[in-house]
């Protein structure tokens, strides 16, 4: 363990363990801030490599960097050099899982299980080899497998979440022409659909009503008359016909929620 320590510390930026020592003696005020900005521009570099190991995350560099930066602002704070051990051992991983849970929680468009995620990360770096191995031939699932030590199940869950990584906009072009929009492919749902049950139900109840009650029904939703017009066709008041219009559809609402 010493050994290892003395190893990092050796490759820590000049002064480090020194700046570290001052800044937990010194009260707030004007040279603390300078210590601690003088350990962050010493560490940013370190912190900006580490950002480049997730640049095939579909994250943006620039933010990648801000995050990263921000872990180290966190780590300077955060770290007791009373503890013994070289800053970068503590300012790696915390860096680390600062960037981790960025592009876990603001880079996926969908929300997948963390295993998803592992399988895509080992699908992609396998098929990257493989692909370098065999001069850009495509890669089969067998091959993959076999490269990974996974499944074919587990390869084919793998490469099924690479594809939510990102999304697609409903106006994207899906034809080769680019005029067929993604929206245009997708199913809608159809309100009438819900309704085919109860027509087909109401159907023979309705064949069943007498002559009058069907005109009346007729002409009331279909043919856009007042009561009062359909009670001078039938000569008949105008209280007449909403009677019948009450009662035949009260009627018919019974008979369709009576179990047969």
């Amino acid at each position: 363990m010493a050994e290892t320590a003395l190893r990092k510390r050796k490759r820590e930026p000049s002064g480090t363990e020194a700046l570290f020592a001052r800044l937990v003696q010194l009260p707030e005020g004007a040279e603390r801030s300078r210590l601690r900005q003088e350990l962050i521009a010493a560490w940013l570099p370190m912190a900006e490599r580490i950002s480049l190991r997730y640049r095939s995350s579909g994250e943006s560099p620039a933010d990648l960097r801000q995050v990263a930066a921000l872990a180290l602002v966190r780590a300077v704070d955060r770290f007791d050099p009373a503890l013994g051990f070289a800053f970068e051992s503590f300012a790696v991983p915390t860096i680390n899982g600062e960037l981790k849970r960025h592009v876990r929680d603001h880079v996926w468009s969908l929300h997948i299980p963390r295993r998803d995620q592992e399988l895509r990360a080992a699908v992609r770096s396998a098929r990257t080899r493989l692909e370098q191995q065999g001069g850009g031939a495509r890669v089969t699932t067998a091959a993959l497998a076999e490269e990974t030590g996974l499944t074919e199940a587990e390869v084919r869950r793998g490469i099924d979440a690479d594809g939510v990584h990102h999304t697609l906009s409903l106006d994207h072009p899906v034809d080769a022409a680019g005029e067929l929009a993604l929206a245009d492919t997708l199913g809608r749902t159809d309100r009438a659909l819900d309704l085919v049950i109860d027509r087909q139900s109401l159907r023979p109840l309705l064949h069943a009503l007498p002559d009058r009650e069907k005109s009346v029904l007729y002409w009331h939703f279909f043919g856009n008359l007042t009561q009062q017009q359909i009670g001078a066709r039938l000569g008949v008041s105008q209280m007449q016909i909403s009677r019948i219009l009450s009662r035949t559809c009260a009627q018919l609402r019974r008979q369709l929620l009576t179990p047969v």
